[in-house]
């Protein structure tokens, strides 16, 4: 598939922790002093949405399935509409959690502040589902992504994945955890943590897997027992290092493109964006990683976190 083309098929990108996400840049950053800046930005973000956005800005069809509720429930529609962003939502009463990047242009080093949700409304959970069973008779691919809201009911996505792989769905997880463990067992055909997130589920404490021949080893492992017990792909992220893949016989590698990172919050989901469009559009598992890591340096290159484009507000 050449990465100018589309595959012509329709993602269902899913995420049950919407965010508003603030950037700031500053000169130098001082700790316990007021620091002020002119360079900021507000935006709708959250682990499924920065997908929704990648695949659509390279010509995709994608909605993306969330839970909202709050004050800034409406202004978050807005803002996906005025961005030409197809969103299904259901309504939790649960105030939409505000992110903050802090980006110093000196050490060019990005500080993530992560508020955690607040819990959603009791029956959130199957409305979700109901609301998920009634897009898949319109979309070909499911990709589920990031952790749930406090009061989604464990076992949620697990059984998102199933209803995926009942309709006969191809399914893409970048999960972690017992999420992600509960969904293998729908049989997707790609999974695409970090390392980090890699570790947590294989139960391996992070330090222990960061240097090289770790790292390789994990995915190695890891790899081979998802592809031979459920079939899929394992593809790890590890930021500025090389990505790790395992394609059924053998480990990968490839190199991170240069690029002058101005923010790298979304790269991840830019990367999973482009691994997923191009498997579906007939590449080869070594093809797809090559756009995922294309998808992932125009995204660090840019402030605006999940986006590619240039001239996007």
């Amino acid at each position: 598939m050449n990465p100018n083309t589309t595959s012509g098929k329709v993602f269902l990108c899913v995420c049950l922790n919407p965010v508003i996400q603030k950037t700031l840049v500053f000169d130098r950053l001082q700790l316990g002093e007021v620091n002020r800046t002119g360079t900021f930005r507000t935006d709708i973000a959250g682990k499924g949405l920065l997908p929704t956005r990648v695949l659509t800005q390279v010509g995709e069809k994608a909605v993306h399935l969330t839970q909202l509720g709050g004050p800034t429930r409406d202004w978050f529609l807005s803002m996906a509409a005025a961005e030409g962003l197809s969103v299904e939502w259901v309504e939790s009463g649960s105030p939409i959690r505000t992110c903050t990047t802090v980006i110093e242009r000196g050490s060019m080093e990005a500080t993530e502040l992560v508020e955690e949700a607040l819990p959603v409304a009791a029956g959130t959970s199957a409305l979700v589902k109901e609301r998920f069973a009634s897009l898949l008779p319109r979309i070909d691919v499911v990709l589920l992504s990031g952790t749930v809201a406090t009061g989604i009911e464990p076992g949620t996505m697990g059984e998102l994945a199933a209803l995926a792989q009942g309709a006969g769905k191809r399914l893409y997880l970048d999960i972690k955890g017992k999420d992600l463990l509960d969904c293998l067992r729908s049989r997707p055909a790609c999974v695409k943590p970090n390392l980090e997130e890699l570790a947590h589920t294989m139960g391996a404490p992070y330090e222990s897997v960061r240097s090289d021949a770790a790292a390789r080893r994990l995915v190695e492992d890891a790899g081979k027992m998802f592809h031979e017990r459920y079939g899929c792909y394992l593809v790890v992220t590890r930021g500025g290092k090389s990505t790790l893949f395992w394609d059924g016989e053998k480990l990968g590698e490839r190199a991170v493109d240069p690029v002058e990172v101005l923010n790298p919050i979304g790269s991840g989901d830019a990367f999973g964006a482009g691994l997923a469009r191009m498997l579906e559009g007939g590449g080869s598992l070594s093809e797809a990683v090559d756009e995922g890591t294309r998808l992932g340096a125009l995204n660090a290159a840019h402030l605006k976190p999940g986006s590619i484009l240039a001239d996007v507000s």
